[in-house]
Parts: structure tokens; C-alpha cells; sequence
């Protein structure tokens, strides 16, 4: 049997589950940030072009009318633009009915390219990019080592919007750690206003020993918001969401799941969201989080 090359952990978001994978990078360029454990333990690695090749002939074999193709690793987008317009022709010589690309981005890895390289990608099928924003505060960013800040977020993804690339966003709820998440939400609802997110997806901090933070946690040096505290911050970065987009909140780490559209949803998820901070206690939340064994 012929097998494609993956190194490591391979991770793709739930809406990409219908995606043709393809592993072009390994790991993470930055590795820095503190809550994360997703790709503990690998170095980042640039897949050879050879390599890349070898994979889209048994794609081309096994998968040949498949349609978009997600590209792996934690932040494909970090390649130079020329390397991703040689994979993007790549691609299009061996699939030839490809319509679309995607992969996952730090803010970092798009201030390189200018708005016309990102047109360019465009114009290949580089159309919707996943990227962990997790925060729009300066100071949670800061605290979590992200690299990079929220006027950072601005700028690049207007010059996507400029290139006509859709983006996604995640948010992660009890980033800023106990009584910050209202400042949290507060700021980050701000930075998100003025912008086009097709997509919020919503993340719980779900804390693995393999991460910085959680050393922190076991000095003292940072205190865990409680899950209430998450619900709270919850509701307000919503109520203070005034966008049009799509609110997606079904991953494991969700204590409540939700899944709606702004603004057609916002009271029906607010009013869930509510309930769900009335009747079950911290206990029983803290417990199914307690209980997560892997994202």
C-alpha cells in the first residue's frame, strides 16, 4: 500500500474533514506559545518538493477529482510566497479538478507578502486560510508569548480581505486567566468588529502537561479562570460581536456547544449560554474538562 508522508501530530480544523491532506511543513515555526501542546515534541520540518510530488501522485491515484486540498503542518502559510506558488502548480498539475486551498496561518507568516503575492495565491485557489488568533488583547497576547499584537491582526487580515482570501478566526475562552476574561472578551470583540472573519470557532484553554503554561500553573505564576468565568466571557464577547459571521463552538473543549450565525443566533446562543450558567454547577463543568484527554 502506498502511504503519504505525515511527520508528528497532523491536526486539521472539523470543517476541513471533507479536504484532500497534504503535509507541505511539520510543527511550528514560532513554538512559543505558553497553553500550547498541539505540537509538542516536533521540530518544525519543510516537506522537499520531491516529497510533495511523490504524495500528489498517489493522491492523483487514489483521489484524483478531489476538489481542496488542505495543506498540513501548524503554519503552512509561513513558506515564502514563491514556495507557495510552486506548490500551488504543483497541485494544479496533479489534481486537476482542485478548486481551492487551505492551511493554517500565523498573523506573522502573512506581513511578509504584500497584497499583490496574496492576490497571486488567490488567483491559484489559495482562498480560505485557518488562523489562531486566540485573543485580541494586547495583554493576554503578550502574556501568552503569541509574537505578535493586536493592531498586528488589523493590518494583515485587511490585507487578505484586500486579496480577497477568506480567513477564520479562533478565540480561545480563559486565555487571560482568572478575572481577566471580561477585559478579554471586551477587546478582542473590538478588534474583530473591524474585520471579516467567515468563521469564529471557540476553543476552551484546556491545559496539557507538555505546555509552558502548565508549569506556570503548577508555580503559582498563573491561575486557571474558573468555567463559569468562560461561560461569562462568553456571553459578553458575543453581545459585543456586531458582525456578520459564523459562530462555531462544537469542539471537545466546549463545555456547551453552539453553533449559530451573527447576528440571525446572537439571542438564541446568549439565552443557551445562560441557562447553561444557571443550572450546571462548576463542579460538573469542571469535571467534563478534567476528563479531556486530547483536542
Amino acid at each position: 500500500m502506498e502511504l503519504l508522508h505525515f511527520t508528528g501530530q497532523v491536526w486539521r480544523p472539523p470543517y476541513e474533514a471533507s479536504s484532500q491532506l497534504l503535509q507541505v511543513t511539520a510543527g511550528c515555526t514560532h513554538n512559543k506559545c505558553k497553553f500550547c501542546s498541539l505540537y509538542h515534541g516536533t521540530k518544525f520540518r519543510l516537506s522537499p518538493i520531491t516529497e510533495v510530488e511523490e504524495d500528489l501522485k498517489v493522491i492523483q491515484k487514489y483521489q484524483p477529482r478531489a476538489r481542496r486540498v488542505f495543506l498540513t503542518g501548524a503554519n503552512p502559510f509561513a513558506l515564502s510566497y514563491n514556495r507557495l506558488l510552486d506548490l500551488g502548480l504543483l497541485i494544479r498539475k496533479y489534481l486537476r479538478y482542485c478548486e481551492s486551498i487551505g492551511m493554517f496561518a500565523r498573523i506573522s507568516d502573512i506581513k511578509p507578502k504584500t497584497v499583490e503575492e496574496l492576490k497571486n495565491l488567490r488567483h491559484l485557489g489559495f482562498d480560505s486560510i485557518s488562523i489562531g488568533t486566540e485573543s485580541g488583547d494586547d495583554e493576554t497576547l503578550a502574556r501568552m508569548d503569541k509574537g505578535y499584537t493586536a493592531n498586528d491582526i488589523l493590518e494583515q487580515c485587511k490585507k487578505l480581505e484586500e486579496a480577497n482570501i477568506r480567513y477564520n478566526f479562533v478565540y480561545l475562552t480563559g486565555l487571560a486567566g482568572k478575572n481577566k476574561g471580561q477585559q478579554n472578551a471586551i477587546n478582542t470583540a473590538t478588534v474583530f468588529n473591524q474585520l471579516h472573519p467567515f468563521t469564529i470557532n471557540f476553543v476552551s484553554l484546556t491545559v496539557f502537561p507538555e505546555s509552558k503554561l502548565y508549569q506556570e500553573i503548577q508555580n503559582g505564576e498563573y491561575v486557571e479562570a474558573t468555567e463559569h468565568e468562560r461561560l461569562l466571557e462568553l456571553k459578553t464577547f458575543i453581545s459585543n460581536l456586531n458582525i456578520e459571521t459564523t459562530l462555531l463552538g462544537n469542539t471537545v473543549s466546549n463545555t456547551i456547544p453552539f453553533v449559530g450565525m451573527i447576528p440571525n443566533d446572537k439571542v438564541r446562543i446568549l439565552n443557551e449560554l445562560d441557562l447553561a450558567i444557571r443550572q450546571i454547577s462548576e463542579h460538573e463543568l469542571k469535571q467534563y474538562r478534567d476528563s479531556i484527554k486530547s483536542l
